[in-house]
């Protein structure tokens, strides 16, 4: 790795600059991408359902736990390795990324039926899986969580691979509790899923189609169960996560009001979103909503303060302005049983929705012969402790204190060679060639001398040859 500091910070910078030495980019072999079938096993309690999906009354049996068999689809590079599962629900269920070998998503070892004549979810009933995948027309898990949806392979080739899962909105649950959509939309749903070579973020794109000539109300939702730097075999959030996203203030529906008890007001019906941030401070299940909505926010997710990895979807979150939130509270941690002793819903996850609606239950239009689509990347972080900018190229936490300027960056093409660049007004205060390290992830530190003007300092990151791939500002504290 190249690092030369400028002169004026020589003497200084063991003190403090760091950054993590990995090998010479062209000295790593060539990445290529592969696409393999597999079979994946799931267990769950004893349990029935009608023709329709609807939950057959007396048919849940916790005593009993059946094993269940899917087809799935791995997708693989030299940094990821995801697994889909087209035949329930179109998800993608796990994202291992490899130089830690941790997993990003969560899953249920044993599921468990639940919410039965609620009135809570579309087929009267839920059983979570995990992963991440689409929901729609209706909101709270939507009608095709449990549906098969169809795989096609798009493209193969050794730098990229993209699939899709797709399924059509033509069926209805004739007993769907009363706040629900009535009869079958018609709304064509497909979500594309990519992974190329030299990057260590899946990319994916839900598109929405209306083929009809009128315009239909429909909410869609992707659900993310998220549980990063997670163990592969025990895929669970833990008590150092924290949501990360850029909202000042967040509100609640009426009967999830405690949730906000220790968190500031913010105006009528919102509450700062400062400790609600920390899983640890969920005293209960519930949801929570950014108020009024994302306003703009390219990203959010999850960091696990425990190893400091974490999961980021980076959005055009104008198109999906609403950010769901939910668990089912800290005790889901502090008192988590044996799955297969005691199987029970409660699980430790952090659930994060992006909406097309700022809450559930608010529904949007699609156009007569419209089309929505939902451009997503998914990149883990390592290394940083929380996420001020983010887009397609690199994801940063950028800050600066009286005496310094901080930067952690995570690069989604650790291949790629590039230079860091600090400057306050005309001053250069760091400018170098730095290696991009994919398993503990970038640090830099720099002083800010005294006597200098401007109370903004600037970064650019840019590639080897000059191209600009991330650049933001930060107020001197």
């Amino acid at each position: 790795m190249t690092i030369r500091a400028p002169s004026f910070v020589a003497t200084v910078l063991s003190a403090i600059f760091a950054l993590h030495a990995v090998p010479d980019a062209a000295a790593q072999p060539a990445d290529g991408v592969s696409l393999s079938q597999s079979t994946i096993s799931w267990s769950t309690v004893k349990y029935a359902t009608d023709a329709e999906n609807g939950f057959v009354s007396g048919s849940l049996d916790k005593n009993a736990i059946v094993d269940r068999t899917f087809k799935a689809h791995v997708l693989e590079n030299r940094y990821l390795k995801v697994t889909l599962v087209p035949e329930f629900g179109g998800r993608i269920l796990s994202i291992i990324y490899k130089p830690t070998g941790h997993e990003q998503l969560y899953r249920t070892e044993v599921g468990v039926p639940y919410g039965m004549t609620g009135g809570v979810f579309y087929y009267d009933w839920l059983m979570v899986y995990g992963g991440i995948f689409p929901t729609f027309p209706d909101p709270e898990h939507g009608r095709t969580w449990l549906k098969p949806w169809d795989f096609k392979v798009v493209e193969e080739s050794a730098g990229e691979v993209t699939v899709s899962m797709s399924i059509k909105d033509d069926f209805a649950y004739s007993a769907a509790p009363a706040q629900f959509l009535k009869g079958a939309t018609g709304i064509e749903a497909t979500y594309y899923v990519t992974l190329k070579a030299d990057r260590a973020a899946l990319d994916a794109r839900v598109v929405l189609k209306n083929p009809q000539n009128r315009s239909i109300d429909y909410e869609y939702w992707t659900c993310t169960t998220l549980a990063p730097g997670s163990d592969p075999d025990n895929p669970r959030t833990t008590g150092g996560a924290e949501i990360v996203a850029p909202i000042e203030a967040y509100s609640t529906p009426r009967w999830s009001a405690n949730l906000s008890e220790s968190d500031e007001r913010a105006g009528a019906g919102r509450s700062r979103f400062e400790k609600l941030r920390y899983f640890r401070n969920w005293p209960t299940m519930g949801i929570a909503y950014a108020a009024p909505d994302m306003q703009g926010g390219n990203f959010w997710g999850v960091i696990n303060h425990d190893n400091e990895e974490g999961i980021i979807r980076i959005a055009d979150n104008k198109v999906t302005r609403g950010l769901k939130m939910w668990t089912w509270g800290f005790s889901s941690f502090t008192n988590e049983t044996d799955a297969r002793k005691d199987p029970n819903e409660a699980r430790p996850y952090v659930e994060l929705w992006a909406g097309v609606s700022d809450q559930f239950f608010h529904r949007a239009q699609l156009p007569a012969r419209g089309e929505v689509s939902i451009p997503e990347t998914y990149s883990p972080t390592v290394g940083m402790s929380n996420v001020t900018a983010a887009n397609e190229n690199i994801l940063i936490n950028f800050s600066a204190e009286a005496a310094s300027v901080d930067l952690q960056f995570f690069s989604i093409e650790p291949a790629t060679p590039l230079r860091v660049t600090f400057k306050r007004g005309d001053a250069t205060l760091f400018s170098d060639a730095v290696t991009a390290d994919p398993k503990n992830g970038n640090r830099i530190s720099a002083p800010i001398p005294t006597g200098g003007s401007g109370e903004q300092v600037r970064l650019t990151i840019t590639t080897g040859e000059g191209k600009e791939l991330i650049a933001a500002e930060t107020r001197i504290k």
